[in-house]
């Protein structure tokens, strides 16, 4: 397992969600592309954009959110932790999070329209 720009701590967590949903690094194609949009000449001169492809499930990926490489590199192979895991049908803490908020919001609502008397 390649080491990334990223804590260790972060490390360490990719590569057990690695580990736990069985993909190994030799299941992943990855080039490294021109990236497009803000950075100016560094993004321009470097290819720091990583297209991963996950030859298995045929998932693709590119990432280009960050000058580095190598934080794209980390930040790619979690993005396909995320789409393995949804097509998987396992729900990740992020989706676990964005279903707390949704549930909070709707209760909000719910309150405030029997407070205030459903005006609609």
């Amino acid at each position: 397992m390649t080491i990334f720009a990223v804590c260790e701590e972060k490390n360490r967590w990719l590569k057990e969600k690695m580990e736990s949903l069985s993909i190994r690094e030799t299941d992943i194609e990855e080039k490294f592309v021109r990236s497009s949009g803000k950075g100016g000449q560094k993004v321009n001169k470097t290819a720091t954009c990583a297209y991963l492809k996950h030859i298995p499930t045929g998932i693709e990926i590119k990432c280009m959110k960050d000058r580095s490489q190598s934080i794209n590199r980390f930040l790619a192979r979690r993005e396909l932790i995320q789409k393995i895991e949804k097509m998987l049908g396992i729900a990740s803490d992020k989706d676990s999070k964005q279903e707390k908020i949704k549930k909070q919001k709707a209760k909000r609502k719910k309150r405030s329209r029997a407070k205030h008397g459903e005006l609609r």
